[in-house]
């Protein structure tokens, strides 16, 4: 469970996906979401008490990131959910995430009723339970996966279905021991983006190493709330800089425009700071399509990518770029001098609590979020 394992993680805290934000200022699906943690959590039976609880002061919400952790869209972790912990092997640092609770109507995206409910009562009892066993037996190669899956048409923020199979390949035969084998392998099979969860932490653990580096000018997370964007820099570690998120207007479902929706919220841009979803997009014809870009266009936002990072990912590699490694480690300086600020791929999702997903598109990190970074990061380094 989370407050056994996320160090300084308790009761009275609940995180969330982006930069800090009050309650009162959440965007509904995030107020929901957190809502329903407050239900699963066993204090209080109704929406409404639930949130009279989260007015008053008595739970502290912080961002998942400040407790080197991941969330999708609302990104909520209360601290009885179960959480992947993902290691990395070579610095000895963790990182975890909430485990993704399926397609349909889902606390994620602020979505809240009985079914949602039992499925993490379900996940609870069930799910985290057995790949705890699982995980025991058996530790995973996420980065391998990871890198299989993006020859294989993932990007990794709107598309992990190669990822799940071969993820699901993986354990399937220890899951066949666990209680209740058979529906976890339906859940997972059925559920595409399951990996997603697993491929954010990962990047997170990663991303994670290099924070803290004195003078070095990399971005080392990149979030939103669906208010605000923030990003980390790894010279100036623990500071948030944040700018206004941007609401796309791109591909939207029959019925929905972009007045219907909120902005970019969710820690998927983690991805996109290690050289996933938006720098690796042309890996990814059936995303291209979704989203209503061509290929040439995919390709732009990658080499767009390769001007703004100081290097080239050696594990991660994109097929129609002739094998070349996808582009890694943002600098704020050329993001400056360039003005070419990330995109990422996302979902867009109405603003209204419970409607879910109304379309997909690319969102643009905002360029304030990049000044003020370079601003202080001159003050502390007395570069003027």
């Amino acid at each position: 469970m989370a407050k056994k394992v996320i160090p300084n993680m308790n009761d009275d805290i609940i995180l969330h996906s982006g930069p800090p934000i009050d309650y009162k200022d959440m965007i509904a699906p995030m107020k929901v979401a957190i809502q329903g943690g407050l239900i699963f959590e066993g204090k209080t039976k109704t929406l409404k008490d639930a949130d009279k609880i989260a007015s008053s002061g008595e739970i502290m919400f912080k961002p998942c990131h400040e407790y080197a952790s991941v969330g999708s869209m609302a990104g909520i972790i209360t601290p009885s959910m179960y959480v992947a912990v993902v290691e990395n092997s070579e610095y000895g640092n963790k990182a975890f995430c909430n485990l993704h609770e399926g397609l349909g109507t889902n606390l994620r995206f602020g979505g809240y009723n009985e079914e949602v409910i039992g499925q993490f009562y379900w996940m609870f009892d069930v799910l985290g339970p057995s790949l705890k066993k699982v995980v025991k037996k058996m530790p995973i190669d996420l980065i391998s996966i990871i890198s299989q899956g993006l020859l294989m048409g993932d990007e990794f923020h709107l598309r992990s279905n190669a990822s799940n199979m071969l993820f699901l390949k993986s354990i399937i035969d220890y899951l066949w021991d666990t209680d209740d084998g058979t529906a976890i392998v339906k859940f997972i099979n059925d559920n595409e983006q399951f990996f997603l969860n697993l491929a954010m932490s990962a990047n997170k653990v990663l991303a994670d190493a290099a924070d803290g580096i004195e003078c070095s000018t990399l971005v080392t997370r990149m979030t939103g709330n669906g208010t605000d964007f923030g990003i980390g820099v790894s010279g100036l570690e623990g500071q948030w800089f944040i700018g206004p998120v941007e609401v796309p207007n791109d591909m939207y479902f029959n019925g929905y425009n972009q007045l219907d929706a909120v902005g970019d919220f969710g820690d998927n841009s983690i991805t996109e700071t290690l050289g996933l979803g938006g720098y690796a997009l042309e890996a990814a014809p059936n995303v291209i399509r979704r989203i209503g870009k061509n290929m040439k266009e995919a390709v732009r936002m990658t080499l767009d990518g390769y001007k703004v990072c100081d290097g080239v990912n050696s594990q991660f590699f994109i097929p129609y770029l002739k094998f070349e490694g996808t582009p890694l480690g943002i600098n704020i300086i050329k993001v400056n001098k360039t003005g070419l600020v990330p995109k990422s791929t996302i979902e867009i999702v109405h603003k209204k609590a419970g409607i879910g997903q109304i379309g997909t598109g690319i969102s643009c990190a905002p360029i304030k979020a990049f000044r003020d970074a370079l601003k202080a990061f001159a003050m502390k380094y007395g570069i003027y």
